[in-house]
């Protein structure tokens, strides 16, 4: 496979991920699929990241985050046995 392919797949996979995290924030259903709404608040985000405030915000989506990955890495808790108190 040529150097070029390679490089297009790993973009390819990396934008499908990109495009699953917002499906999975429930951006999609939130904004009615309204690609206006979602690039404006992307552009919002790309602009508190610029600002004097960027790295505050940067650490605080991060560690929300991050959270939210963990929680949802956590294995359901089992149901109790029928007749468990």
């Amino acid at each position: 496979m040529r150097e070029w392919q390679i490089k297009r797949r790993e973009r390819t996979h990396m934008l499908i991920e990109l495009g699953g995290l917002v499906v999975k924030a429930e951006l999609v259903e939130l904004t009615d699929d309204d690609r206006a709404t979602l690039y404006g608040a992307f552009l919002w985000m790309a602009d508190k990241l610029r600002s004097d405030q960027g790295d505050h915000a940067a650490a605080l989506w991060k560690r929300r985050g991050k959270r939210a990955f963990e929680a949802e890495a956590l294995p359901e808790s089992d149901p109790p046995a029928i007749g468990a108190p």
